[in-house]
């Protein structure tokens, strides 16, 4: 439980929210060996104010009646929502609305998963699942943000994704009874993340898969330029690390690398740094990066963009563009995981 918190606790802080598979055997829905989990509701909150209509006008089929209890990054708030209509707007903040529909289908039951693996490893079991910024388009869109965001296409936009999400809006991942903490990000680096890289935690279905068609992606390698100041002063607040009388150029060793390519760990300075950590102090795209410095300039570039485990969204578009179905691309990217209404 102690590894589990641990692990979720890191999930949140780089959330706001690949191999191709073999041996999985796909009849009807199963995606693994393990067997579905119970469900849970959630306790009860306070409301943040929400506009009539829109999402509050969708109905389950199967009737689920769970609500998520989120917390408002901004304002501290906890506010809930109806399952439906968390994954209207977790989906509407992860991924454009234009996307395929298999990769929005997809994209819906990994959050529908990871919420409820969050409700199941929270430290305080009556706080909130789920940190949020719908301001700011993170994790989750209320109705009143997606108004303002899709501004004159909200009405087309919203019923193409409730559309699109209705025949998945009860499907959830499981693993050894318990829904499956199905994380997701933008793009990989070709490869997925297996998570004890990332969080110290090893989950069999967070495992490195292939996703080489993420290489083709908008913005998949980008660089940037820091001053050699600013790099100095990142290392003294973020790690503790100071370059004292060190040249610039001696700052940053010569990296080791996870089977995936993403840097391991790296000498700065002499002290022993993780790539999360220095990706984190530098507010790095991506843990696949490179680093050169000259003329009191440092040059980073980043190959991918996120934590690099699970679901690669651009990977996940791609599938669907190939003709992939969602439950393919979940079975891809979360190998071992049974999918169950």
């Amino acid at each position: 439980m102690k590894k589990a918190i641990l692990l979720l606790s890191a999930l949140l802080l780089v959330l706001g929210a690949v191999l191709p598979l073999a041996g999985y055997l796909l009849a009807g829905k199963l995606l693994g060996t393990a067997a579905p989990g119970p469900a849970g509701s959630a306790p009860s909150s306070s409301m943040l104010s929400q506009e009539p209509g829109g999402l509050a006008g969708l109905t389950s089929a199967a009737g689920d009646d769970t609500q998520v209890l989120l917390c408002d990054q901004d304002s501290g708030q906890t506010f809930t929502l109806s399952m439906q209509e968390y994954l209207i707007g977790a989906v509407a903040a992860e991924m454009p609305v234009s996307w395929p529909d298999e990769a929005l289908k997809a994209q819906a039951v990994a959050c529908h998963s990871y919420i409820l693996y969050c409700r199941d490893h929270r430290a305080d079991q009556d706080g909130a699942w789920l940190t949020v910024d719908p301001a700011r388009r993170q994790g989750c869109l209320t109705d009143t943000v997606l108004r303002s965001y899709w501004g004159t296409a909200y009405q087309s936009n919203y019923e193409r994704l409730s559309a699109v999400l209705a025949p998945v809006l009860g499907e959830v991942l499981y693993y050894d009874g318990a829904p499956a903490g199905t994380s997701y990000f933008a793009i990989s680096n070709g490869q997925t993340e297996a998570s004890e890289n990332v969080w110290d935690t090893a989950l069999p279905y967070l495992s490195a898969v292939d996703s080489s068609t993420d290489r083709s992606a908008q913005d998949y390698e980008v660089t940037v330029t820091l001053s050699d100041e600013q790099v100095s002063a990142a290392l003294a607040a973020a790690l503790g690390i100071s370059t004292g009388e060190m040249a610039p150029s001696a700052w940053f060793g010569t990296p080791s690398y996870t089977p995936s390519g993403y840097v391991d760990a790296l000498p700065v300075c002499g002290q022993m740094v993780s790539g999360t950590a220095l990706r984190a102090a530098l507010g790095l795209r991506s843990a696949c990066f490179s680093i050169q410095q000259q003329d009191g300039e440092f040059s980073i570039t980043t190959r991918g963009y996120g934590h690099g485990v699970g679901l690669s969204q651009w990977g996940a578009k791609a599938m669907a563009e190939q003709g992939k179905s969602w439950i393919e691309i979940l079975a891809h990217y979360f190998p071992g995981t049974t999918l169950q209404p």
